[in-house]
């Protein structure tokens, strides 16, 4: 089996393009990983190979208005728009496939299995990672992300402006010795400056309302969850606490849980090698399919 990285169009549930990498073997089980906000599909290439390596089929997207993905003209990011996209997406697979979403990308799962449950009996995905994001989240936490996301509306002279304005942001991590991955999260436009790889629409009016929108939603999707769920959080997380964590727990007693140590909200970026092993370990003791004939 070859574990080399090809790259692909998928469709979003109103006909944008959605660009994507796979690594892996299509007929083997697949997972769908789904970025958080402001980042890109390279932000799981070190898990998606590693899936791969294991026997998984590992799809990584970009989101609408992320990365190389189309920007929506209408300016359509709502919380719902990224979850129709989610169950788009999902449905697009000759079987059904674990979702693992940190953060834009978790609640984006989460509404998607919550609409689609009220619809069909039919199940959208044979499992749900949540990677940092739960319906109990710190909204201080979460007002920090955004105002990173906000802080450069005109972009960095270089990458290593870039990197210093990372490494304020997120004293924790160890600085890259090289730009390689960070590059890939920039735009260089005409003006010679790097610019985030997004559309500034999908910044624009966010939690202005002091929550999330689709909040009674998530809460809603969360009681009803019945397939396989595992939790991951950053231990030095300020998005999810602890407690926020156990509400979840609560209301979904099956689910199962992992904090990961040395890591904040950016938990697969943080900690790369932890946060894998425990994806890896959940799918193949809860999702793994069995094989025909077994």
């Amino acid at each position: 089996m070859t574990l080399t990285k090809r790259s692909f169009d998928l469709k979003s549930a109103d006909g944008l393009t959605l660009r994507a990498d796979a690594w892996g073997d299509e007929s083997s089980q697949p997972v769908l990983l789904l970025h958080g906000g402001g980042q890109t599909r390279h932000a799981w290439a070190g898990t998606g190979e590693k899936l791969a390596a294991d026997g998984w089929y590992a799809v990584s997207m970009d989101l609408r208005g992320h990365g190389e993905s189309e920007w929506c003209p209408k300016g359509n990011y709502d919380h719902g728009d990224f979850a129709l996209d989610t169950a788009h997406v999902a449905g697009s697979f000759s079987r059904k496939p674990v979702l693992v979403g940190a953060s834009l990308g978790g609640l984006s799962s989460l509404l998607a299995l919550g609409n689609h449950k009220s619809e069909t009996e039919a199940p959208l995905a044979s499992g749900l990672v949540l990677v940092d994001i739960a319906p109990r989240m710190e909204l201080a936490g979460a007002q920090r992300v955004l105002d990173f996301m906000r802080s450069a509306p005109n972009g960095f002279a270089s990458l290593d402006e870039a990197a210093d304005a990372i490494a304020e942001y997120n004293p924790h991590r160890p600085r890259p010795k090289d730009h390689e991955g960070l590059a890939k999260n920039l735009r260089k436009h005409e003006d010679g400056r790097y610019r985030w790889h997004w559309d500034p629409a999908f910044i624009d009016g966010r939690l202005e309302s002091g929550r999330p929108d689709h909040w009674d939603n998530l809460e809603t999707a969360s009681k009803g969850l019945t397939l396989p769920t595992l939790l991951v959080r950053g231990k030095m997380s300020d998005l999810i606490t602890e407690e926020g964590a156990q509400a979840f727990l609560e209301q979904v007693p099956h689910a199962k849980y992992t904090d990961v140590s040395g890591a904040g909200h950016m938990v697969a970026g943080d900690r790369n090698d932890k946060f894998t092993q425990a994806v890896l370990e959940f799918l193949n003791t809860e999702c793994r399919e069995p094989q025909e004939g077994s």
